[in-house]
């Protein structure tokens, strides 16, 4: 990562110095970023003369000392307190009492590092995303002794670099680790109750909410080895607060190895090159004939809506034998047919809150009549949809995950973590979400956030799905999510 910081700091117009402790590795450093630019060349992204001019910018060093007249040190060591500590101990030795030192740790917090520190109002973090010159996002993470002088100062270099700081308080995980957790650990909580599978989960997530790839095949991507112990390390560090923790096939996975691409075999099989290899299809492909009727369960104008797009009679009266279709937010299949006194063998739901246009997710109680959901789920097939076919689950799949994903964000901001639009910038950067957590809160509307997560927490009895305070409080007021406090 140190070589994607010396990139972007060379683009930017700044002098570059390197110092690594193995012997070499200054050097082969320097000819590494060379590299990058004469590749940035090669596609015209940047021309000859300037990465000529850049590669004269840069220089190794074989000594800390030999830092003495820099105006910034951004470490980039690996994830070692003791070691980090004793770095920035020896830089306050060498580097002018104006020098700036920043971190680019992602999971050590700042107040650790600049514990014992002579001056630790100039200690700050800086944490860069891989690969560096790809991903726009720098967290600049204020430290509690980090000074407004050092803040302003490290936000303005990360501009320079061209990259886009968000400025956040040092807490576990900080902003977007810390973030991040929902998307994934609510969809170890999905596969530990066989609710889905991970093809089911990612298709749903992609097709239906705009993510550019599903929880799983992401964990697959990061590693195993990566996500689980940023989870548990996160988790950990907010008094092990339901809402962040993760569940077990997460911890199976990376007890059998099975750590992702890197392995060969994650929650899916690759090859060498990390190509999926033959992943299970998502689609459930149902052997009947479409229903003919359907007999709508609730008269609500989504339901109503999407019933008009497929090729049958709509019955607004029970005939006490055709297929009864639903909508539900936030309830199971058998909490609804509890509550409404509909016949839960002729039962279907649909989740009808997020795209419908090219993937239709339904499911059913325990004991349902499959011959009747079969018919119904041929005749969205034949609509020219593909089916997703769950076990029964309160919100689903994406209202599940999507309510998680948005009441985490509502937590960043109560706790100050950040204010609420930087929350969604930093989101959507550093995640490439579709919608930032607090965007998507206020798209759906707080009072349904709200409510999805209140109707999960009655029926699964667990804590996790407690709303956050700042949601709870803009909900009941009809506020915006971005009302500050």
């Amino acid at each position: 990562m140190g070589q994607g910081i010396a990139q972007v700091a060379l683009q930017g117009g700044l002098r570059v110095v390197i110092h690594d402790a193995r012997k070499g590795g200054a050097a082969d450093g320097i000819k590494a970023v060379g590299a990058r630019l004469d590749r940035l060349v090669e596609k015209e992204r940047i021309s000859e003369e300037d990465a000529n001019r850049f590669k004269l910018n840069i220089t190794a060093v074989a000594q800390l000392e030999d830092l003495a007249d820099c105006d910034v040190v951004i470490e980039a060591v690996f994830e070692d307190l003791d070691l980090k500590r004793g770095i920035f101990s020896q830089l306050e030795e060498t580097v002018s009492p104006e020098c700036l030192l920043a971190s680019n740790t992602s999971s050590l917090l700042i107040a650790s590092l600049a514990r014992g520190a002579k001056q630790p109002q100039r200690i700050a973090g800086m944490h860069f995303f891989n690969p560096v010159p790809l991903m726009k996002l720098v967290e600049i993470v204020r430290g509690p002794d980090s000074d407004d002088k050092t803040v302003a100062a490290l936000t303005d270099l990360a501009q320079k670099m061209g990259r886009t700081p968000v400025v956040v308080a040092d807490a576990p995980g900080f902003l977007v680790n810390h973030g991040g957790r929902a998307f994934t650990v609510e969809a170890m909580r999905i596969l530990h109750e066989g609710v889905a599978t991970p093809a089911q989960i990612d298709a749903i997530m992609r097709d239906c909410w705009g993510y550019r790839m599903g929880p799983c095949e992401l964990m697959d991507l990061t590693g195993v080895d990566v996500n689980l112990p940023v989870s548990e390390i996160v988790a950990k560090g907010f008094s092990d607060d339901p809402r962040l923790k993760t569940s077990f096939p997460h911890r199976a996975l990376f007890e059998a190895g099975r750590l992702g691409r890197k392995t060969g075999r994650g929650h899916y099989r690759y090859d060498e090159n990390g190509k999926m290899i033959d992943p299970p299809s998502p689609d459930f492909v149902p052997g009947c004939a479409p229903a003919e009727k359907l007999f709508l369960g609730e008269a609500v104008d989504e339901l109503l809506e999407f019933a008009e797009t497929l090729d049958c009679k709509i019955l607004f009266d029970d005939d006490g034998e055709s297929p009864i279709l639903a909508a539900i937010v936030g309830e199971d299949c058998s909490n609804f047919s509890a509550r409404t006194g509909i016949d839960y063998r002729r039962l279907v739901c649909a989740e009808l809150l997020g795209d419908t246009t090219n993937r239709v997710t339904l499911a059913t109680t325990p004991g349902a009549d499959h011959a009747v959901r079969d018919t119904v789920a041929a005749l969205i097939v034949k609509s020219g949809r593909a089916v997703t076919l769950i076990k029964d689950s309160p919100g689903f799949i994406g209202q599940r995950i999507s309510a998680m994903v948005a009441n985490l964000g509502c937590e960043l901001a109560q706790i100050g973590i950040a204010p609420p639009r930087e929350i969604d910038t930093a989101m959507k950067l550093g995640l490439n979400y579709p919608k930032g957590p607090l965007e998507l809160t206020e798209e759906l509307g707080p009072d349904l956030v709200m409510g999805i997560l209140q109707r999960l927490q009655v029926i699964t009895g667990e804590d996790r799905y407690r709303p956050s305070l700042w949601l709870k409080r803009r909900a009941l007021l009809g506020l915006s999510i971005y009302t500050e406090n």
